[in-house]
């Protein structure tokens, strides 16, 4: 029970580390200081601080699309529901940024799997004639994605950016949830 508590205290003090620093700036001594653990035992369960930083992107990954079910029928809903999740959980989409920009881990498998997943499930709601068929389906999720999460407090269109704009966060997401509802809509061909 001790050595998963340990786990546990590292993967939540690696979270922070990386969230704030990334990879190439977090340093495993202060990791190891946050964990209340020895330096060598990250390395024994973890084996390098890439690996870490992997197992760290893996588990906020699995546990965001826990509570993120996925609704092709209803997209706008499921940009709604992602920009509340990205506003909620910024050091989550801070982690992502980091990632994509250091590109020091790999796509965790979960995430992949789950994007692959969704691909025919947009498909069959473009068959039916829920979803514009003028666009492929991970075109269409990307879409819905990155405007879903483009107002995160960590991207540079984000709330952030310009905090004097006066844009409130339920008008944003209202508003993007309207743009969404406007891109997928069968009504919509642009070619």
């Amino acid at each position: 029970m001790a050595a998963q508590e340990t786990k546990t205290r590292i993967l939540e003090a690696a979270f922070r580390e990386f969230a704030e620093y990334g990879v190439s700036g977090a340093r495993v001594d202060r990791i190891a200081k946050s964990a209340d653990c020895n330096k060598n035992l990250i390395y024994v369960y973890f084996e390098s601080k890439e690996r870490l930083f992997a197992a760290v992107l893996d588990q906020h990954l699995a546990d965001a699309y826990a509570g993120l079910d996925f609704t092709p029928d209803n997209l706008p809903d499921l940009a709604r529901r992602v920009f509340d999740y990205a506003q909620a959980n910024p050091d989550v989409y801070r982690l992502l940024a980091w990632a994509t920009l250091e590109r020091t881990a790999a796509i965790p498998p979960a995430r992949e799997r789950e994007h692959d997943r969704k691909l025919p499930l947009i498909h069959t709601q473009q068959e039916v004639g829920t979803i514009r068929t003028d666009a492929p389906p991970a075109l269409i999720l990307m879409a819905v994605m990155a405007l879903a999460t483009a107002w995160s407090p960590t991207f540079p269109f984000g709330a952030t950016a310009n905090p004097d704009a006066g844009l409130a966060a339920d008008t944003v997401r209202e508003t993007i949830v309207d743009m969404v509802a406007r891109i997928v809509g069968p009504g919509v061909d642009v070619r």
